[in-house]
């Protein structure tokens, strides 16, 4: 039953219903119930993620040392590159919008310009995240972790800077299997073995006298607040005796940059964005082609650009969130 406010003899409807509530067509409100939940599921992968890392916060991974590289160049480069591929996103959030717009004007070129740029965005972001999950899975420095599941990082005395498994260690004679078909070795206990043996690391750090180690405990106060705690020489040899196993990358066992559920929450909340980014990507694919073939152009509107817009607004505004809560708090 509609409902009805009477103004002297007039009627005026409120709100007449039928297949276009609130002046909506059904494709955009279903496209909003969509997003509202979806958005529901992101808040609470971040609110378990903000917890955990308050529960853990003494001993969580500073993002700066982390993310610190760029493609093609060497060096310490802190939220360079993160800040490039977020950039590229807001960017194709802005040509969707122009598209949109185009749309609106029945403007066929402009439409399928707009979307091929967002499109290529998307692809850009989608390397990137690649790259960076390669990156963090590969790992830089390499650590050791300790009978207790903590992580010795090392970190030269003279530069003050991380210093890598392979600048100290020393290479011992061993029985390592070397899958190689001329040996006929094909399976060796485990698929994952690092560069280097304990062994080795602990003989290299015994020989170097330049090298310290440094916990993943933050620092509370003092000169050092806010930064993984270093400890003095005398310090370290002792602490190197709990070392259990070598560590290199990050992946959902073990987490050479510290807390291992800090790779854990990071694989599987930016994996889960990353899915809604190429699912956005091919969805806008589709919808290119179709604007090149003049779908819309005879339906008379571009309304299918307006909708998949609205979830490509929702994919980079979860992002903003994401990128603020794993890089920048």
């Amino acid at each position: 039953m509609d409902t009805t406010v009477t103004t002297g003899t007039a009627k005026e409807s409120v709100w007449g219903g039928g297949n276009q509530p609130l002046g909506a067509s059904y494709g955009k409100m279903m496209m909003w119930f969509f997003i509202v939940s979806d958005a529901l599921t992101f808040s609470g992968f971040l609110a378990s993620y903000g917890f955990s890392r308050f529960k853990f916060i003494e001993t969580w991974p500073i993002a700066d040392e982390v993310f610190t590289h760029v493609p093609f160049f060497h060096g310490n480069y802190p939220m360079i590159y993160v800040a490039f591929m977020t950039f590229i996103l807001i960017m194709s959030s802005v040509t969707m919008v122009l598209a949109v717009d185009a749309g609106h004007k029945m403007k066929q070129n402009a439409v399928i310009w707009y979307m091929f740029l967002t499109i290529i965005g998307g692809a850009i972001f989608l390397g990137s995240q690649a790259w960076e999950w390669a990156t963090f899975i590969k790992g830089d420095y390499g650590a050791v972790e300790t009978n207790g599941g903590r992580i010795l990082q090392f970190v030269n005395a003279e530069t003050g800077e991380r210093a890598a498994l392979a600048d100290f260690a020393k290479i011992l004679p061993s029985e390592r299997a070397h899958h190689e078909r001329k040996n006929g070795v094909w399976f060796y206990e485990e698929g994952y073995k690092p560069s280097f043996s304990l062994d080795e690391v602990r003989e290299g750090f015994l020989a170097n006298p330049n090298i310290l180690i440094r916990t993943e405990a933050i620092v509370q106060e003092g000169e050092r607040e806010g930064h993984k705690t270093l400890l003095t020489r005398e310090q370290s040899l002792e602490k190197i005796k709990d070392a259990k196993l070598v560590v290199e990358g990050a992946n959902l066992i073990r987490n050479e940059y510290g807390s291992r559920l800090f790779a854990d929450f990071f694989f599987f909340i930016t994996g889960f964005h990353g899915f809604h980014v190429f699912s956005g990507v091919v969805i806008n694919v589709i919808i290119f082609f179709n604007v090149i073939l003049g779908t819309y152009e005879r339906r008379g509107h571009y309304e299918m650009v307006e909708k998949v817009g609205l979830y490509w607004h929702f994919v980079d505004l979860v992002w903003v969130f994401v990128f603020t809560f794993f890089y920048l708090v």
